[in-house]
């Protein structure tokens, strides 16, 4: 395996994934280049809008479909878990973080039906059946039906001579969803005055982003153990738009798919040869080079190397999934990854992106969770060479 990291005389460092191949130089001078946009600047927040800022804020809950769970603070300071709300109840609680599909999901159920003989199941049809019995369901899925429609081209004289039966049927998608979003509350932080002063992650107590982390990873097991021909879960989270995000509010995304994501089976065949690799070219090898930015009992960050952006990356020192964790370890991480989103702040866009060992496969890997700074933009270098320049 070549040396995953080369320092050149005049400063210039090349890099290599020892899990991917990925090559990456970073070479002086470029860092020189500004990384947070500046393009737009920050305005005076309209703070009569409250709770309306977005669709994923918390007067706008009929903007997503019917909600799987939410998680409402309780008087003793913990949270309380509520389970597939109908529509009239939605605003009898604030939610400080809720589960709902994603209203165009990468694989919608039409792809499990079609491939897989997947449909909706008997809970499903409950849940489904109560929905549109309680006040307001019928019309909340009608509009969100009409919605969906629409955005694939649909016209308003087609819609309407559907009968409702094809309409409804429509959202059968949202009580089988293989694609779930996670949205936290707020969109701005609590003192904020101008709209650059968003709640991202590193703006939560360390507590807050624990509950955030804990009901995250609940619901990728949840679509795991719903969906049998599902491979793996994608845990992710896109922050800011040009790291992929539709709104500036926080929020992480689980998508289940039916196979092993292209990375795993390039690190699994190392894997395989090096039981060791992810301590020995991970923590370790990041120790070795001083790249360690925090640590603690359960968990290390440091700085990551061989990737396409620069990168943070906190590796858990326990071994499991990410729902086989004690509350101990996952804690550990969740402590980690908060530190870092705090210490960037909310101007850099970033993905946050989960790797875990994939069900089914018996070879031990840790949870590595790697936060990507989107502060370049891949051009036509990396195109023609499939090197990839780093700012820093």
């Amino acid at each position: 395996m070549h040396e995953p990291i080369t320092a050149l005389p005049d400063g210039t460092i090349k890099q290599i994934s020892p899990f991917t191949g990925t090559q990456v130089w970073t070479v002086p001078g470029r860092a020189n280049r500004p990384f947070v946009n500046k393009d737009l600047a920050p305005s005076v927040i309209d703070q009569s809008k409250a709770g309306d800022y977005c669709s994923f804020c918390e007067h706008r809950y009929l903007d997503s479909p019917p909600e799987k769970e939410r998680l409402v603070a309780d008087p003793a300071g913990g949270y309380q878990l509520l389970r597939q709300l109908p529509a009239s109840a939605l605003t009898k609680t604030t939610a400080q973080f809720r589960r709902v599909p994603n209203l165009f999901p990468i694989l919608p159920l039409s792809y499990w039906k079609a491939n897989y003989g997947l449909d909706l199941t008997a809970g499903d049809l409950d849940w489904r059946d109560r929905y549109l019995a309680a006040d307001g369901g019928r019309e909340h899925l009608l509009a969100l039906s009409r919605r969906v429609f629409q955005a694939g081209g649909g016209t308003m004289e087609v819609w309407q001579q559907l009968d409702e039966t094809n309409q409804l049927g429509m959202t059968d998608n949202f009580f089988s969803s293989s694609h779930d979003l996670i949205i936290g509350q707020k969109h701005y932080r609590d003192d904020a005055q101008t709209t650059d002063q968003l709640a991202h992650s590193g703006a939560m107590t360390p507590a807050q982003h624990r509950a955030y982390l804990d009901f995250t990873v609940r619901g990728a097991n949840e679509l795991l153990a719903a969906n049998q021909f599902v491979k793996y879960v994608t845990i992710f989270q896109n922050w800011l738009r040009p790291a992929g995000a539709s709104f500036d509010h926080l929020h992480k995304q689980l998508a289940a798919i039916d196979q092993l994501p292209v990375h795993h089976q390039t690190e699994l065949s190392r894997l395989k040869d090096n039981p060791d690799l992810y301590r020995q070219f991970g923590i370790d090898y990041a120790e070795k080079h001083n790249l360690v930015v925090a640590a603690n009992d359960y968990a290390v960050a440091f700085a990551g190397f061989g990737h396409r952006y620069p990168c943070l990356e906190v590796h858990s020192l326990a071994t499991g999934r990410p729902w086989e964790l004690s509350a101990a370890e996952l804690g550990g991480i969740s402590d980690l990854v908060h530190a870092l989103h705090w210490a960037a702040g909310a101007e850099i866009p970033c993905n946050e992106e989960w790797y875990y060992q994939p069900p089914g496969v018996d070879l031990v890997s840790p949870v590595r969770v790697i936060i990507k700074w989107r502060i370049s933009t891949l051009a036509g270098f990396e195109g023609a060479t499939k090197i990839y320049i780093n700012t820093m």
